[in-house]
């Protein structure tokens, strides 16, 4: 069959199925790569969304708060629900920076890898 007469396999057969199979890895391991990516970004994104609403919450819930103990009704209500719209702006903008920077880190360093 595929043996020589001695039993022993042929090393010329035995390197091409080597090759083979770490093409094959090489070719399984990209679309990982890139599902896991992908998934890093929907994680990012709910993580952005989370902290607007958050922000957005937490100012009604204290303008609510303080309008019901000093019953100035829709006052306090918006004034904080306007301040924690700004906060949560700004931490979803200070995490998308820092997503940034370390996309540009990933880059630079696949840069000096090559």
């Amino acid at each position: 069959m595929s043996e020589e007469v001695g039993g022993e396999p042929d090393p010329e057969r035995l390197a091409a199925l080597e090759k083979r199979l770490s093409q094959l890895k090489k070719t399984e391991e990209a679309p990982k790569r890139a599902a896991d990516g992908d998934l890093r970004m929907a994680d990012m994104a709910w993580r952005m969304v989370i902290e607007l609403v958050s922000g957005l919450g937490i100012g009604f819930g204290i303008g609510y708060g303080l309008d019901a103990v000093f019953g100035t009704q829709p006052f306090l209500m918006l004034i904080f629900v306007f301040l924690g719209l700004a906060a949560g702006v700004k931490v979803m903008l200070r995490s998308a920076a820092d997503l940034t920077k370390a996309q540009a880190r990933a880059a630079a360093a696949g840069k000096e890898g090559k």
